[in-house]
């Protein structure tokens, strides 16, 4: 996936969805309650709510997190 400067992404494009129509390779392969567990203990970047059922992290902060784990 590119990962641009703007935008959002929520928590599937992060972790994957193997049963998505395509399949959505995961970014960061860990599970949904592991990535909130990252979360919570600040070593994932906070998310963003777009909306009162709406969780995204901005892609910028993704990115940041990613290339920082290399």
């Amino acid at each position: 996936m590119d990962l641009s400067e703007v935008g959002f992404l929520r928590i599937w494009h992060i972790i994957g969805d193997p049963d998505a129509t395509p399949p959505i390779q995961p970014l960061y392969p860990v599970g949904k309650s592991t990535l909130w567990l990252l979360v919570k203990s600040g070593r994932f970047p906070k998310p963003v709510k777009l909306g009162p059922r709406t969780t995204a992290w901005k892609t910028a902060d993704v990115r940041s997190f990613l290339e920082a784990q290399k």
